[in-house]
């Protein structure tokens, strides 16, 4: 049976949504991600591609493993764990012949999430994904992708994804100071099979996450973690000060984080925002920043 069907051209764009009927093998889109080339010349507007998953029903068990592996001690739905059931959504894009952009090598930058109402696990949810908006760095192109959840015809749960495609452009490279670390901190030692342990529940199986073997391939010295775990667990540890409903939480992804290691999580109040960030042991190097607003 084929997962993904395509809903008829609409007069408004160029391109054909896609429609996600049920999970598709994630295995299938890995396979045709690391063989999709790209035909992107710098310059190019992205298409507006769209992919829809509806009636999407919350598998319990799948959930309770997703907390277990976060850190989270309830059986609620936390703000991060729409985004991996998404994920499907994402591949099927990058994967789609009207991406023009190869599918691997894509860099996540930052991440916005922002939980409007109660997620209720027993009511399905509809989710949307779309290519969004678009630029030019000094880095490359950095592309964003928005999803959205929707329950009982409301949008309860949205996100916005920010990515790199690195290529060569004339925009120069402006420096950054070093942020130092601020707030209460927690220790945290990282196992090497995090990735492998992480990526069937999450889906996300890229090589870099999987085995330091298979990370050099990708050039990385060893496997790295995934940013959207890296991110799920900061959550996880500041779980008493995140309100229910009305909040969105941005992250910045800055530095990866090889496993194993030893990384130290910040927090505390700045300016009326809870304000939280991911260093390496020594305390130089910053893995990720965020804020809870």
């Amino acid at each position: 049976m084929n997962q993904i069907s395509r809903k008829s051209q609409s007069p408004l764009h160029s391109v054909t949504p896609l429609h996600l009927e049920e999970s598709p093998s994630m295995a299938l889109l890995l396979a045709k991600a690391s063989v999709k080339t790209g035909q992107y010349k710098l310059g190019d507007t992205l298409p507006p591609i769209t992919a829809l998953w509806e009636n999407l029903k919350i598998d319990k068990n799948h959930l309770q493993k997703y907390n277990r592996i976060c850190g989270f001690e309830s059986n609620q739905i936390p703000a991060t764990y729409l985004w991996i059931r998404a994920f499907p959504l994402i591949m099927s894009i990058l994967v789609s012949k009207q991406f023009p952009m190869r599918a691997m090598g894509q860099v996540h930058l930052r991440n916005q999430i922002s939980v409007h109402s109660v997620l209720d696990m027993n009511k399905p949810f509809s989710i949307t994904a779309a290519v969004d908006h678009s630029e030019l760095s000094s880095k490359g192109l950095e592309w964003s992708m928005q999803i959205s959840a929707m329950s009982d015809n409301h949008v309860v749960w949205s996100s916005r994804s920010t990515f790199l495609y690195r290529c060569k452009t004339n925009i120069e490279r402006s420096s950054k100071p070093l942020n130092k670390p601020q707030g209460e901190a927690q220790n945290w030692q990282l196992p090497s099979d995090l990735g492998r342990r992480y990526a069937p529940i999450s889906g996300d199986y890229n090589p870099i996450h999987l085995s330091a073997l298979s990370a050099k391939l990708f050039g990385f010295k060893k496997a790295i973690a995934h940013g959207m775990w890296s991110k799920a667990r900061c959550l996880a540890a500041m779980d008493s000060f995140i309100p229910k409903v009305g909040y969105s939480v941005d992250v910045n992804f800055l530095k990866p984080v090889f496993l194993p290691s030893k990384v130290n999580f910040y927090s505390g109040l700045s300016d009326s925002q809870r304000q939280f960030s991911l260093f390496n042991a020594s305390g130089d190097q910053m893995h990720l920043q965020g804020s809870i607003s």
